[in-house]
């Protein structure tokens, strides 16, 4: 495969800009803590830019991290959803990023984007697909919060065609599933993988790289207006030992999560990489518990009755 693909140096040049906003962003927000910033050259070409920031007054830990990644063979994570190209050489770029808040009532945010060009092991033309998304994990639920991140996912995909916001927060909802424990991770958002061809309101596709790589510049756009307005309105939230508690009793399903489902976690360290930046995502503190359920009628009990179960957000919210 070419070094260099104009299509895929669009993207990666876009998705740097993103992460430095990102970054700026939550720095900002933070108003204590840096990012430490790196530029690591990867073997066989490529780079990666491990941002992370720790301890802060506002945010925990938050990574956000790019990563230009080329190899001779897709790993298992990626043939998986396309066994055709098993054995074929490939170039992805990506960024990916978590935020642990500090207060309990802010909840966790993840988000990914990211674009694949593989060639077939028989050789011919590249093949191309788009992927990402984000996701909202809340320790305590409040309604208006999950409304409005609903709200700015369903707005993010409007100009593509109305279908695409309930198609994506299905597959969001399916997606972040953890089968072992029978329950959500969270309370979803969108995701979309294996991107191609964005369905129009008419319902026929376009599968243009330019219309699926603005799709992606809409959803990740969308990303700061989507999580900030939540933070900044759970951040001075008072809390004490029991939230704190709770809070890391969750976090352990995050790492549940992360370790034995996430496809991006297990694609990262399948074609060896750095295992720092790679488990950055993970909340520096957890705590788990033998057999425990929250005590009925308390906020904690809410949770998972009222907001890890799926619902249509916006649909409810019209109809109060």
């Amino acid at each position: 495969m070419s070094d260099s693909i104009p299509q895929l140096e669009a993207v990666r040049s876009y998705l740097e800009q993103l992460q430095d906003s990102i970054c700026d962003a939550l720095e900002a927000e933070d108003g204590a803590a840096r990012f430490d910033r790196r530029d690591i050259p990867r073997a066989g070409g490529g780079r990666s830019r491990p941002r992370v920031l720790s301890d802060g007054a506002v945010i925990e830990r938050a990574a956000v991290q790019f990563s230009h990644t080329l190899g001779k063979q897709l790993p298992p994570a990626a043939t998986e959803r396309r066994p055709e190209l098993t054995g074929g050489s490939y170039q992805a770029v990506s960024v990916s990023l978590i935020v642990h808040p500090c207060n309990p009532y802010a909840p966790t945010c993840h988000a990914n984007w990211r674009l694949f060009f593989a060639v077939p092991e028989a050789g011919g033309d590249p093949v191309w697909w788009f992927g990402g998304g984000f996701d909202l994990t809340p320790y305590y639920g409040f309604e208006e919060d999950v409304v409005h991140w609903h709200r700015v996912a369903r707005d993010a995909c409007l100009p593509f065609g109305e279908a695409l916001y309930p198609q994506m927060k299905q597959a969001c909802d399916e997606y972040f599933y953890l089968p072992h424990r029978d329950e959500p991770r969270g309370v979803g958002g969108l995701f979309f993988d294996d991107l191609s061809e964005v369905p129009g309101s008419d319902g026929q596709g376009d599968a243009s790289f330019e219309t699926c790589f603005a799709f992606m510049r809409s959803v990740s756009g969308a990303f700061l207006d989507a999580y900030m307005p939540i933070l900044r309105r759970r951040k001075d939230e008072p809390w004490g030992e029991r939230e704190r508690d709770f809070q890391l009793y969750r976090r352990g399903r995050y790492v549940e999560y992360n370790l034995v489902y996430d496809r991006g976690t297990r694609f990262g360290l399948q074609v060896a990489g750095r295992a720092e930046s790679i488990l950055a995502s993970l909340p520096p503190v957890v705590h788990w518990r033998y057999d425990w359920t929250p005590d009925p009628g308390t906020p904690e009990a809410r949770l998972y009755t009222d907001f890890l179960r799926p619902r249509d957000w916006l649909a409810e919210s019209e109809d109060e």
